[in-house]
């Protein structure tokens, strides 16, 4: 689920520290293989495309998109991956805007700007004004007077590293910590806010404390000064799917699915790709290598005459916790609640079964038939990751409980799909920079190879958006 606090909204964007790689001249005319149909790899493909640079794109999966997957059948519109994304940067504006998107574009209902978030078993919403926040119950009064110390409290020495459950905890309080932030973690990351790194899965906190020495007057100095689009949550009428569909349409066949990469291998001034494809095993030549692949996926390739290229193995180190996520249609009388937000997130502290949940329905038009809600549920992660891993049954069941108590659902649901994700998100924890540096390390010590994604430059759909720009310019097509 997207941020929700005004601070934190400010704040969180996750984005790459690591700089920009010059653009350096391809060395023939041979494509650039680009290792990844998800939205990074497509979006890389499509700047080079546009340079008029010769492409392919390779993507084990039969279809392109990667984790973005939109489906419509019988009035319902699921998405099993992302839901939703923020248009806050000004590459993903233009990228829409570039493929022809435009005039699908779809903004969240202004309901969405209210998110609940549960407290003692009630659902309470978050406060978006000064005003609310004064008013709300979600924070005691000892909670709300300690905020309003924060500016007032000494910043951190710039080379420590904190998890964001120490950080936050430190400058805002435990109450802030348990009731706004692990629950915003846990709907962003699956995760746990005591492993997560402040300085690489949220540098922009980090720099809020270290330039600003507060974390409320930074962001209220970034409010009065950012340019650019603001943060709002859009879609499209046929879900999020509609972007990486666009990307591929537009490389036509230079997307190959269905093909894995097996083995890259460095030959004199070219590279060379064994990839598979219905059982033939092919081997075929370019002048660049993007990589643009999930954690699990790079380090299973053989990557030869590449130095250091044995470190990339480490990768499968990194922690994805599975995620479930739940699809579920009700008749409109079915469900108490009014539905008048973008979600609920639920905190570790109130040990329910879920981490939150999405009002699909409510957030845009046409996701439920006329008369009916759709809503989506997200089980497992750090949290609980053996929920994640029930059959289907114990899943009905499952969220036919919490659902009766956290919004009075009552009956059996007319709609009920389940998507796993064994490996979901990676997470930034502490100590991510020996990964970052296996990057980075092998990245300069062999030129035309380079990588990005969410496991180097950020998990938003918009760190992959602007990933995939900057592995473009890397790779040498794309004018700054």
């Amino acid at each position: 689920m997207h941020e929700f606090s005004t601070v934190i909204v400010e704040a969180s964007n996750i984005v790459s520290p690591h700089s920009r790689r010059k653009s350096t001249r391809r060395a023939s005319s041979l494509p650039v293989a680009i290792l990844g149909g998800g939205i990074t790899g497509l979006t890389a493909a499509w700047h080079l495309h546009q340079a008029k640079v010769p492409v392919k794109v390779f993507e084990a999966a039969p279809t392109p998109g990667g984790v973005i997957i939109s489906t419509r059948q019988e009035g319902w519109l699921q998405e099993s991956g992302p839901n939703s994304m923020l248009e806050g940067s000004a590459e993903v504006t233009a990228l829409i805007e570039a493929v022809g998107l435009n005039p699908r574009r779809l903004y969240a209902a202004d309901s969405a700007k209210n998110r609940y978030v549960m407290r003692d078993g009630k659902l309470v919403a978050m406060p978006i004004s000064p005003m609310a926040f004064v008013m709300t119950k979600l924070f005691s009064l000892q909670a709300k007077l300690n905020l309003l110390g924060e500016p007032w409290r000494a910043k951190a020495p710039a080379d420590l590293e904190e998890s964001v459950g120490a950080f936050v905890k430190r400058r805002l309080g435990q109450e802030f910590l348990d009731y706004a932030i692990n629950p915003f973690v846990g709907g962003v990351y699956a995760g746990d806010p005591y492993k997560l790194s402040v300085t690489h899965g949220f540098p922009k906190l980090h720099a809020l404390e270290q330039e600003h020495g507060s974390l409320i007057r930074g962001a209220l100095k970034r409010r009065n000064t950012s340019g650019g689009p603001k943060d709002r949550i859009l879609s499209f009428p046929e879900g999020l799917a509609e972007l990486p569909l666009a990307l591929a349409a537009a490389l036509g066949d230079a997307v190959r699915c269905s093909q894995r990469v097996t083995t890259v291998r460095r030959v004199d001034q070219h590279w060379e790709i064994t990839s598979g494809i219905d059982g033939t095993q092919v081997t075929e030549s370019f002048s660049s290598v993007v990589c643009a692949l999930p954690a699990a996926a790079l380090a299973a390739i053989k990557f030869e005459a590449v130095p250091g290229s044995e470190r990339l193995s480490e990768l499968i180190d990194i922690e994805h916790p599975p995620v479930t996520s739940v699809f579920v249609g009700y008749r409109r009388e079915q469900v108490a609640h009014p539905l008048d937000g973008f979600g609920l997130l639920v905190p570790e502290v109130e040990q329910r079964r879920m981490l939150g949940v999405l009002f699909s329905s409510a957030l845009f038009p046409n996701r439920a038939p006329d008369g009916h809600v759709a809503l989506t549920l997200f089980i497992g992660g750090v949290r609980a990751p053996e929920l994640a891993k029930l059959d289907d049954v114990a899943l009905r069941k499952l969220v036919s409980e919490e659902l009766g108590e956290l919004l009075g659902v009552k009956g059996e649901p007319v709609r009920f799909s389940v998507v796993r994700w064994p490996r979901a998100i990676p997470q930034y924890t502490l100590g991510y920079a020996r990964f970052k540096t296996i990057f980075t390390q092998v990245e300069t010590g062999t030129p035309g190879l380079y990588f990005g994604g969410n496991a180097r430059d950020g998990i938003s759909l918009a760190n992959c958006i602007e990933s995939g720009r900057r592995l473009a310019n890397a790779a040498g097509a794309v004018k700054s």
